[in-house]
């Protein structure tokens, strides 16, 4: 059963050339993630895995760019649900943009049960430090 989170729409102060590079790329994206609740973090270019505290390890794998508008990611690797996560991006004027998360999880009711609330957090948790990372 397909399960849709997505976050409220958060302001970035910079332009989104600035804030797609971060996103478009792990060894950059880390940067922007609060050390505390990611642990294990590894890393290419276009893969990560990482441990996320009540859900356990997690791998994405970005599979789709649109300069300056949207990342794309995936589950990658063993993982207990499939899912897709997105960012949104959009500039509104000069330094200051637009952003938001989004993720579709393909999730029986257990594991809904089990998860749901920990992956609402987590698309939260990720918009909030997009927002405010200090580009």
């Amino acid at each position: 059963m397909e399960t849709t989170y997505e976050s409220a729409i958060k302001v970035v102060t910079n332009n989104v050339g600035v804030i797609y590079g971060k996103l478009s790329d792990f060894r950059n994206f880390s940067a922007v993630l609060p050390q505390d609740k990611l642990k294990n973090w590894e890393c290419t270019a276009d893969t990560c895995r990482f441990t996320v505290d009540g859900m356990g390890e997690m791998g994405l794998r970005i599979i789709d760019r649109q300069e300056n508008s949207v990342v794309k990611y995936t589950a990658d690797g063993a993982t207990r649900f499939n899912f897709n996560l997105w960012v949104q991006m959009k500039e509104v004027e000069p330094y200051s943009s637009r952003i938001k998360v989004t993720m579709k999880a393909d999730l029986n009711p257990m594991i809904k049960m089990m998860v749901g609330s920990h992956l609402q957090k987590f698309v939260d948790m990720l918009a909030e430090a997009i927002s405010r990372h200090p580009y």
